[in-house]
């Protein structure tokens, strides 16, 4: 079939219509496609503000909670006693009242010079320790675990016990000291804490 000027005239127009369609179409698919491309990174943007602030969100709870131990061990070692100066003279006392009430046949200690300990990454408290050099005159052995189980529980400090030696002891001519059948020695430290601007 042959296409005369004729024809072609009127085909013109429709050709003109169809490709103007066909570029309104194309325009019409790219503005769709830049859209959903600034939509996906409107929502990557608003999901990477909400992991954000879901993550901060879980740093503040973990530090509230971090400030609650905190407060509740401090709160635990202020009731221990353990907050504060060293008190020797009411370590003192709770040797000898220990001695008496588990009734060791005798003993000998000697309190060192206290020094400050390494406080770690919390510059906000300081530590100090006071070595005590403790000599037993035993019953036997239970006594002194007995000794040194009461004066843990009961002393305002934390008391460490870094090393103990047990030996038997020669007689004695002294009736309340032949009572007694072993001897210990113990080196011990007893630990405070105070806020760092106390011990300035």
């Amino acid at each position: 079939m042959t296409l005369s000027g004729r024809d072609l005239k009127k085909l013109w127009l429709p050709v003109l219509a169809t490709l103007t369609m066909l570029v309104v179409a194309g325009l019409l698919g790219w503005a769709c496609t830049v859209d959903k491309n600034k939509a996906e990174q409107e929502r990557n943007t608003a999901q990477s503000a909400r992991d954000q602030i879901e993550q901060r969100l879980r740093q503040v709870r973990t530090e509230e909670q971090e400030i609650r131990d905190r407060t509740a061990l401090l709160q635990q070692l202020k009731s221990a006693g353990i907050t504060g100066p060293e008190r020797r003279l009411d370590w003192m006392e709770q040797l000898r009242n220990t001695q008496r009430e588990l009734r060791i046949p005798g003993m000998k200690y000697e309190f060192g010079a206290q020094s400050s300990l390494d406080n770690g990454s919390d510059p906000s408290y300081a530590w100090f320790a006071s070595p005590l050099h403790l000599q037993l005159r035993l019953l036997h052995e239970e006594d002194l675990l007995n000794f040194l189980a009461e004066v843990q529980k009961n002393a305002k400090a934390l008391v460490i016990v870094r090393s103990c030696k047990l030996s038997p002891l020669p007689s004695q001519a002294d009736a309340r000291e032949a009572l007694a059948q072993l001897g210990a020695e113990c080196d011990m430290q007893w630990i405070t804490i105070h806020p760092a601007q106390d011990s300035k």
